[in-house]
């Protein structure tokens, strides 16, 4: 059944490593929650407490605004296939925007990726696992090329524009200083 870490050990860092999807949990003390499926071989565990993963641009920005307010976040991790289990990993995480000096480091990690728009860098102060019996199996097909390849066809300008338009606040209206930090 469930055990809990404060240290993300070997075992549990091979599986987080294999994982195609996981899911991102964020809220200030007055927004919605947002919980976010990610994908994209985006993440890196970078030690046994801090993992970094690669925001691409979508239709919202929640988790830069949640961020920047309240910095808690929670990435899950669920086992479609093998041995069940869900993985939870919670921690304070930090927004690296473009114009940031962690940007380059950070970035260079994931390769050239379009439509990247930031890195959240979590420490991680509690690792928790259960037994995910109930999560069902599924097979992993292929990733989509969709938001990649919209991007691409976007351009750097398309992408700006797009953010000024549509990123720059969360659904309740809090700042994610997307303009400010990335052009």
């Amino acid at each position: 059944m469930g055990q809990q870490y404060t240290e993300i050990p070997d075992q549990l860092k091979q599986f987080i490593e294999n994982q195609k999807i996981f899911f991102v949990g964020t809220a200030t003390a007055e927004s919605r929650v947002n919980i976010s499926p990610k994908g994209m071989d985006s993440l890196r565990v970078l030690d046994n407490k801090r993992v970094v993963w690669l925001n691409v641009t979508g239709s919202g920005n929640e988790t830069s605004a949640h961020v920047q307010e309240s910095p808690r976040m929670t990435i899950m991790f669920a086992a479609f296939d093998g041995p069940p289990m869900i993985l939870r990993l919670y921690g304070v995480a930090n927004v690296i925007h473009k114009n940031d000096a962690e940007w380059n480091e950070l970035s260079s990690l994931f390769g050239p990726t379009p439509g990247a728009r930031q890195i959240f860098d979590l420490t991680v102060d509690l690792i928790q696992t259960s037994c995910g019996m109930a999560v069902p199996f599924y097979d992993y097909v292929d990733e989509r090329n969709l938001l990649t390849d919209w991007a691409v066809k976007k351009g750097d300008d398309g992408i700006k524009e797009y953010w000024l338009q549509n990123n720059q606040l969360s659904l309740d209206g809090k700042p994610t200083n997307i303009a400010d930090k990335n052009t």
